[in-house]
């Protein structure tokens, strides 16, 4: 009887102290630079477009930008039961004469530009060009596919964006 329990203590151990194959490396959540934690730069921005600017803005970022890091731009379109509802940009708009009007960005490592593309932005309403109101995200490369980037709340969720200072 001392036998069988000794050999079951032996192979209980045996068994506990084993180990299975080792899983995928997981997120750490630091930048592995200099043990900080990964955080976006955000800001908001009113812009006015017409044709004195060409349709078009240009805004410096104000903050270190790396070679890397990759821009998201989100324009406020539409505010519905007191919740804003923004869209990733591009976004497009056809109207039913058959005009267009394209909300989009293109970035630097200095800036970010937004601009309009359209078949007729000489006789747009303002309501399409005054007071259009973007949030910009700046987000480090090493992190892109890792949320879904249309709903900025998941962005603001992922790397710790509480509010987006005003320009």
């Amino acid at each position: 009887m001392k036998r069988i329990l000794t050999l079951i203590t032996v192979f209980g151990l045996l068994f506990t102290a084993c180990e299975g194959p080792q899983g995928p490396p997981g997120f750490d959540g630091f930048d592995g630079q200099d043990g900080a934690i990964i955080a976006s730069s955000a800001f908001e921005i009113v812009v006015d477009f017409n044709a004195a600017n060409n349709f078009e803005f240009i805004e410096p970022y104000g903050f270190d930008v790396f070679p890397t890091d990759v821009t998201l731009v989100y324009i406020l379109w539409d505010t519905i039961n007191g919740q804003d509802v923004w869209r990733l940009m591009p976004q497009t708009i056809i109207f039913q004469d058959g005009n267009d009007l394209v909300y989009n960005f293109d970035f630097t490592q200095l800036d970010v530009r937004f601009f309009l593309e359209g078949s007729d932005l000489d006789n747009l309403d303002d309501v399409w060009t005054q007071d259009q109101v973007f949030r910009v995200v700046v987000v480090p490369a090493d992190n892109v596919g890792r949320v879904d980037y249309s709903d900025i709340n998941n962005v603001m969720e992922l790397y710790n964006i509480d509010s987006f200072p005003r320009r």
